[in-house]
């Protein structure tokens, strides 16, 4: 009962949150803001992970390779599993591990200082002032997050591949463009919006219905992000099996 009332007050959420979004205007500078934050706030621990991503990748994909003497399937096995799949789940684990968290938190830690009722008695729809402008901000910050992500990804692998594995980097990058088209990045930029729509939505909601004290907020941001990772994993398996199923 408990799991139906929490998808009920979800939906109850998000009507809300379409409502006020529609008829207010769009919070343009605080969501600029916002992407800053999740964008350029988060590159540094992004490229980290990202460019060790690549570099395991490589390393796995030469070693699974090398028994059927197929070393030169590495930059196959990287495209197809760092390009397509890896780039956007890291971009979003990264933004729910960082963004996601400080979303819940803010406004977790506003409603137990009364804050969001103080905004309501003020006239102001809380839910545009503070869900909106988190939601456009990591939509606008996504689609490049995912992109770089990608990339470091990708350079990080050739880098070793080439100078670690002596592999030729003329046909690691010619397997990887055998198996990466344009249509797969532009699936990737999908996926990583989509997922930063899931991520603010899930850790705006769980601060917003938060229960009050330090144990409320500290409760209501672990379960944003592991709700969060389970819904960004999940939507990546339905799209992968729809479109290359």
């Amino acid at each position: 009962m408990r799991a139906i009332a929490a998808v009920g007050r979800f939906g109850i959420f998000l009507g809300r949150f379409t409502r006020a979004s529609l008829t207010h205007p769009p919070p343009l500078r605080r969501a600029m803001v916002e992407a800053w934050e999740v964008g350029v706030a988060a590159l540094p621990l992004l490229i980290v992970i990202a460019a060790f991503v690549g570099t395991n990748l490589a390393v796995q994909g030469h070693a699974a390779f090398t028994p059927i003497g197929g070393q030169r399937m590495v930059g196959l096995f990287v495209g197809l599993t760092g390009v397509r799949e890896f780039a956007p789940i890291i971009a979003g684990s990264m933004v729910a591990a960082k963004s996601g968290t400080q979303m819940a938190s803010e406004i977790a830690i506003m409603r137990t200082r009364e804050e969001i009722d103080a905004l309501e008695v003020m006239g102001v729809q809380p839910h545009w002032y503070l869900v909106t402008p988190r939601f456009l901000g990591i939509i606008l910050a996504m689609p490049a997050v995912t992109i770089l992500t990608s990339a470091v990804i990708f350079t990080a692998a050739w880098a070793v591949a080439t100078f670690q594995l002596d592999l030729n980097p003329s046909t690691f990058i010619e397997f990887a463009e055998s198996v990466v088209s344009p249509r797969d990045l532009l699936l990737g930029v999908f996926k990583g919006t989509l997922f930063g729509a899931v991520i603010s939505l899930v850790s705006t909601y769980n601060g917003f219905y938060s229960d009050p004290g330090p144990d409320g907020v500290g409760e209501s941001t672990n379960r944003a992000v592991v709700l969060s990772a389970v819904g960004c994993n999940l939507l990546n398996f339905l799209i992968s099996q729809a479109v290359y199923g």
